[in-house]
């Protein structure tokens, strides 16, 4: 078993920008990773399996809804923090991050934004401690970067709601408690329900085969007249845009991940080509090789610059949902670039599972496409700065 011997770059000392307790809360992140994840992470992978041991230290380092406030469960924190938190987990890996992301984002977000504080207690802080695990259902079979064509209905039966449909790439599915599904109601508007494992009619089928996510589990969501109780509607918004505002939520933990993953191919090929000898010197001394390094940390830091305001943007309450786009699309091309160069550096090793660069490289494969894919956001920017509509 290597040592996790990675060091976080950081050539414009972002550190004096973070507070006290951004870094004590990223830290605190880093170890955990170095201590709980590096060690096992490449057999999970290579196995196709969810290490659901882990799910307790998530919860310890306040992965689960950080930002979410402490009365319900979470640490009260900001989104720079939340921000870091992921990019030290996606360092580790693309998959437990996307665990973490959508236990924050997807579940626990519209919970505390769109549902009643008899929905937030009852929920919430057994989120925060792990006690359960929720998904998302948004994606379809037929519906991916349109989701207001879903299929997914509902009718209202009186005493209850009667789902029926089906939800496709469903990160968490195969174990989750609780998913939170959007549907269709009989006029056609969407709204979100809370579904819990055990309803009738209710299949959580895996997928398999994926060269990607391969340490994440992920499945369908099948709803075979479902009995919802009505209490489990999310009654504060509906409409497209009510899915959507978690998806903002998401891509920003996104935009910060991505550098993690960008940062631990960096650091393995900076590290390898300063040992690896040929022709008596090592690599690292010769230009080709410099180019490569010198243009993954500039790239590493422009995005870690951007995911920083972007996080100040938040804070304040004026992050557009473009602006989540632009820095989405951005840092996942940027670290989707930086594994393929620093596999380069690394030679026939850098295939091998004795290095994190091919398992991240096929992670971001998927990161690249998940929550808007890299032309979807390209649209988005584009509607944003022309205000003309190209999705159509």
């Amino acid at each position: 078993m290597k040592p996790d011997l990675f060091e976080a770059p950081d050539y414009y000392h972002l550190d004096d920008l973070f507070s006290e307790e951004h870094l004590l809360v990223r830290d605190a992140a880093r170890q955990w990773v170095k201590r709980d994840i590096s060690p096992i992470i490449e057999t999970y992978a290579q196995n196709a399996e969810f290490p659901k041991q882990i799910i307790g230290g998530l919860a310890e380092i306040g992965a689960f809804g950080p930002y979410i406030p402490e009365e319900y469960g979470g640490a009260g924190l900001d989104q720079i923090s939340y921000g870091l938190i992921m990019q030290e987990i996606e360092r580790g890996d693309s998959g437990v991050r996307s665990t973490a992301s959508v236990q924050s984002s997807l579940v626990m977000y519209p919970i505390y934004t769109y549902g009643t504080e008899e929905q937030r207690k009852k929920y919430l802080p057994k989120l925060a401690t792990g006690e359960l695990m929720g998904c998302f259902g948004l994606t379809e079979p037929n519906h991916g970067s349109n989701p207001s064509g879903m299929e997914t209905k509902y009718k209202d039966m009186g005493d209850h709601y009667l789902l029926n449909g089906a939800k496709l790439w469903i990160s968490n599915a195969p174990f989750a408690d609780i998913a939170v599904v959007w549907a269709k109601n009989e006029e056609g508007r969407i709204h979100g329900l809370i579904v819990e494992r055990g309803m009738e009619g209710f299949t959580t089928p895996e997928t398999h085969n994926k060269w990607s996510l391969r340490a994440s589990a992920t499945g369908e969501l099948i709803f075979d007249n479902v009995k919802v109780p009505k209490e489990n509607l999310l009654p504060k918004k509906s409409g497209l845009g009510a899915p959507l505002g978690c998806l903002d939520s998401a891509r920003y933990g996104i935009s910060w991940g991505a550098i993690g993953a960008a940062m631990d191919c960096y650091d393995t090929a900076l590290r390898y080509a300063k040992e690896r000898i040929q022709f008596g010197k090592p690599i690292a001394a010769t230009q080709l090789q410099q180019k490569k390094l010198a243009e993954m940390i500039t790239e590493i830091t422009k995005a870690q610059l951007l995911a920083f305001r972007l996080g100040q943007l938040k804070n304040e309450g004026k992050a557009t949902t473009a602006q989540i786009s632009m820095a989405k699309r951005n840092n996942v091309e940027m670290a989707i670039k930086i594994a393929r160069e620093a596999r380069q550096v690394l030679g026939g090793m850098g295939i091998t599972g004795e290095y994190s660069i091919m398992r991240h490289m096929m992670n971001l494969e998927s990161v690249i496409t998940y929550e808007g894919t890299h032309d979807i956001h390209l649209l988005i920017t584009g509607a944003d700065i022309t205000g003309y509509q190209a999705f159509k």
